[in-house]
């Protein structure tokens, strides 16, 4: 079995104080509606574990009940950290799933191609991530204000979500994260401390993650249907 793990216990503060990036709506239906679609129509995912704040779960039921989404679900109080919050969820799958992808819910674009290339990658390699070359030039600054070095870019990659895992890699590398008292930014971090390999799977599509107020309209671009010429 897969599941699929989206992740909504965040704050968002960069969004603004007291904005609730999750439901803010985009064409009509909220950012984490987008999301949480995109998994319930992927044929790769059997069920789907939404990782929410405490108090929050009559908003999301009731996302269910709206957009009447079909596949079975189950909500999840987040953690401390996004990896107890992930650590929460991985506890809350049905005892016969194999293989379990991670999504942050403030990605609604993700593309349905992409969910299953993540699924079929970890089930070759075991553990496996939505990504894309860099192609800026990147530069180093301890101070935020000078420019330090120029880093190499040609060997960097900036991965995003899906994160997918076979279930029982990604449950001893964050083991191992919360026995060292570790905070890691992303769950391919856990496999790192591990030795575990970590497949990259190229994004043909944009897959951008709802920050700040400036990425609405490009995620409504992104999620608006095509208009047909004649």
């Amino acid at each position: 079995m897969v599941s699929a793990i989206i992740v909504a216990a965040g704050q968002g503060t960069r969004m603004g104080p007291k904005v609730d990036k999750m439901f803010l709506e985009v064409g009509g239906c909220p950012i984490v509606a987008h999301t949480w679609r995109r998994f319930d129509e992927s044929h790769a995912v059997d069920e789907i574990v939404l990782v929410v704040r405490e108090g929050f779960q009559p908003e999301f039921t009731d996302l269910e009940a709206k957009f009447h989404f079909r596949k079975p679900f189950r909500l999840v109080i987040g953690g401390k950290e996004r990896q107890d919050s992930v650590w929460n969820g991985l506890c809350a799958l049905g005892s016969t799933a194999e293989i379990v992808a991670i999504q942050d819910a403030a990605r609604p674009c993700t593309h349905l191609d992409v969910i299953a290339a993540t699924i079929a990658a970890a089930r070759h390699t075991g553990a496996a991530v939505a990504a894309q070359a860099v192609t800026d030039t990147i530069k180093e600054s301890s101070d935020g204000k000078m420019i330090e070095r120029t880093v190499d870019r040609s060997k960097l990659w900036a991965v995003q979500t899906p994160q997918t895992f076979r279930v029982e890699i990604i449950r001893k590398a964050l083991a191992a994260v919360r026995e060292r008292g570790m905070v890691l930014t992303d769950d391919t971090a856990a496999c790192e401390l591990i030795g575990q390999p970590v497949q990259l799977v190229v994004l043909p599509h944009p897959n951008p993650k709802v920050t700040r107020p400036s990425d609405l309209d490009y995620v409504k671009a992104l999620l608006s249907p095509p208009v047909s010429s004649f």
